[in-house]
C-alpha cells in the first residue's frame, strides 16, 4: 500500500454491469487446492459441471467450456463452423456488436453489417429481409448480440428466429448471451439456436476467465465441413475429452469449482425467481433515472435489458467525469460509455448477487453525485425506487389500507 492512501471502509459498489461482485460463497468454493485434472476426483467435478451448465444455457445439446474470456467464445463460434470468405450477417447493436464484426473480418470472413441508432436491439424485420434478398443462400450464419451491454438493449432472439424462419434460410443463429445468461430469460433449445456464446464473470457471478460455447446437432454437423484454422478452440476434441469429464488441456480447475457453486445456487434461488428479481431491479432503476429526468438510452421498452440501464447525460456534460466524482465521493464504480456514446452515457449495472437495498444503496451514491458533478437534475429518483420496491413487496397495498 502506498505511504499516502488510506483504507476505504466497507464494500465498493461494483455496479458495472460485469464483471459483478463475486459472492463470498462462491469465494468460499474456489477456496480449494488444485487437483490433478486427469484423476478421479476432477473426472467428477467436470461431468458436474458440464451436465450442470446445460441447464443454464436450457438446452441439451454439449456446452463447451474454455479457459478463456467471452471474446475466445466469440472465435470459437466462428471458427468451427465457417469458412475463409464465408458471409454472415451480423447487427449493429452495440460496441460489442462492432467487435464481434471486426473479429470476423480478421478472421477472413465477410460480415454484412445492418446498422442501427444503437438505441434498440437488432430488428427482426430488417434481418428476414436481408435473408430474403440472399437468393443464392450465401449467408451461412446470422450473428445477434441477446444482452448488449454497451446499451441496455436486448434482441428478442425468439423473433430473430422466427425472421430466419420466415425467410425459409439455412443460416446458422449464433446469439451473444455474455452479459445476459442467468440475468435475462435464455432458452437455446426452444429458441433454436446454433451456438450460444456466454462467459463467466456476469450473472454467472464468477471472475472472469471461463467462457462457453452451447451446440445445436445443426452446429456440429457444420462443424465437420468448416475450413477456418482452429486448434485450440476445436469442438472435436472438447467433446471427445468431455465425455468422461474431462478436457484436452489443462481447465481452470479453481473457476470449475466456483461454476459448480454458481449453477446450485441459481438453481436453489430457482432461474425464473433470479429473471423477476432482475426485471425488479432494472424497473426500480428506470423509475429513478425518469424521476431525475434523465434519459434511458434504450428508447423502446420491450428492448429493455434487466442486466443493466444505460443512461444519457444532458448535452455538456462527460460521464467519464461525473463516474469518477462518483467514484472518489462514494466508492461506486459505475460503467463507462464505449465507443460512439463514449462520453454521453454512464451504465448502472444491476446483475448478478444483488438485492434490493444493494440497488438502493448504488442509486443514493449515482443521485449525490449527479449534485457533486453539477449535472442538471431532479431529486427524487431513489425514492421513486424506493416506492416501487415498496409496492412490491406488498407496501402499497399496506399503505392504501391505512
Amino acid at each position: 500500500m502506498a505511504k499516502n492512501s488510506s483504507r476505504i471502509a466497507g464494500r465498493h459498489f461494483l455496479q458495472i454491469p460485469g464483471p459483478t461482485p463475486v459472492p463470498d460463497r462462491i469465494l468460499r468454493a474456489m477456496d480449494q487446492a488444485v487437483i490433478d485434472h486427469r484423476g478421479p476426483e476432477f473426472g467428477k467435478l467436470g461431468k458436474r459441471v458440464l451436465d450442470g451448465i446445460k441447464t443454464i444455457f436450457k438446452t441439451t445439446s454439449p456446452v463447451i467450456i474454455y479457459p478463456a474470456s467471452g471474446t475466445g467464445a466469440w472465435e470459437a463460434a466462428l471458427a468451427n463452423t465457417l469458412s475463409p470468405g464465408d458471409r454472415v450477417l451480423m447487427v449493429e447493436t452495440g460496441h460489442f456488436a462492432a467487435l464481434w464484426k471486426a473479429m470476423a473480418l480478421k478472421l477472413g470472413l465477410k460480415p454484412d453489417f445492418i446498422e442501427s441508432d444503437w438505441r434498440t436491439g437488432a430488428d427482426p424485420k430488417l434481418i428476414e429481409a436481408k435473408l430474403r434478398e440472399d437468393k443464392a443462400k450465401e449467408y451461412k450464419a446470422v450473428c445477434v448480440v441477446h444482452n448488449e451491454t454497451s446499451t441496455g438493449c436486448v434482441t428478442l432472439v425468439n423473433e430473430v428466429r422466427k425472421a430466419i424462419d420466415a425467410a425459409s434460410h439455412p443460416a446458422l443463429l449464433m446469439v451473444d448471451t455474455i452479459s445476459g445468461l442467468a440475468s435475462v430469460d435464455f432458452r437455446h433449445d426452444e429458441w433454436g439456436v446454433d451456438v450460444t456464446v456466454s462467459g463467466s464473470q456476469k450473472g454467472l457471478m464468477l471472475p472472469p476467465g471461463i467462457s462457453f460455447n452451447a451446440l445445436s446437432d445443426k452446429a456440429l454437423a457444420a462443424s465437420k465441413n468448416a475450413k477456418l484454422p482452429k486448434a485450440f478452440w476445436s469442438w472435436d476434441e472438447m467433446i471427445a475429452n468431455n465425455k468422461n469429464g474431462y478436457f484436452p488441456y489443462t481447465p481452470s480447475t479453481n473457476l470449475l469449482y466456483a461454476l459448480a457453486e454458481a449453477i446450485d445456487m441459481l438453481h436453489e434461488e430457482g432461474l425464473d425467481n433470479v429473471f423477476a428479481r432482475h426485471d425488479r431491479h432494472a424497473e426500480a432503476t428506470r423509475r429513478a433515472v425518469r424521476a431525475w429526468g434523465l434519459e434511458i438510452l434504450c428508447k423502446e421498452p420491450r428492448h429493455y435489458s434487466s442486466a443493466l440501464t444505460a443512461v444519457i447525460l444532458p448535452a455538456g456534460h462527460d460521464s467519464d467525469a461525473f463516474r469518477k466524482a462518483a467514484l472518489e465521493s462514494f466508492d461506486i464504480s459505475l460503467g463507462t460509455g464505449l465507443s460512439k456514446v463514449a462520453g454521453k452515457v454512464f451504465r448502472i449495472g444491476h446483475l448478478g448477487d444483488t438485492n434490493d437495498l444493494t440497488i438502493l444503496g448504488a442509486l443514493a451514491g449515482v443521485e449525490m453525485a449527479l449534485s457533486i458533478a453539477g449535472v442538471p437534475h431532479k431529486k427524487g429518483g431513489v425514492q421513486a425506487a424506493m416506492d416501487y420496491f415498496a409496492a412490491q413487496h406488498g407496501g402499497g397495498a399496506k399503505a392504501a389500507a391505512e
